[in-house]
């Protein structure tokens, strides 16, 4: 990209923005954030995909896509894992926040499958 002032003033916001969640307490709080609101989806979307039932296929699909395209993206493939001084990986923050929306969006879907089977 060109060294514009509207660039420069991005990329300035988006460094100081990964400075502050380098912080343990709030990198952990926006995880937890993160994986509340896939259990928050996982109860609303199907919801209101189940009102129409002819969204409910669609829904299925979209969902089930999402999930394989997240775990594809932070499970495969080394170029997204850095390495420390330990040899122990470490996923970037934006991968562990979406893993983690995936995680509570699939536990969610979970417990809706229990509610209705029972």
């Amino acid at each position: 990209m060109q060294n514009t002032r509207l660039n420069n003033l991005f990329n300035a916001a988006w460094t100081r923005l990964g400075e502050w969640f380098t912080n343990p307490w709030r990198h952990i709080s926006l995880v937890l954030i993160s994986l509340l609101l896939g259990v928050f989806l996982g109860t609303a979307i199907p919801t209101t995909a189940g009102q129409a039932a002819n969204w409910d296929v669609i829904v299925a699909g979209v969902l089930v896509l999402f999930t394989e395209a997240v775990s594809r993206i932070v499970y495969g493939g080394n170029r997204r894992r850095k390495k420390t001084t330990e040899g122990v990986s470490t996923a970037s923050l934006l991968s562990e926040v979406i893993n983690a929306l995936k995680l509570g969006l699939t536990y969610s879907l979970f417990v809706e499958a229990f509610k209705i089977g029972s």
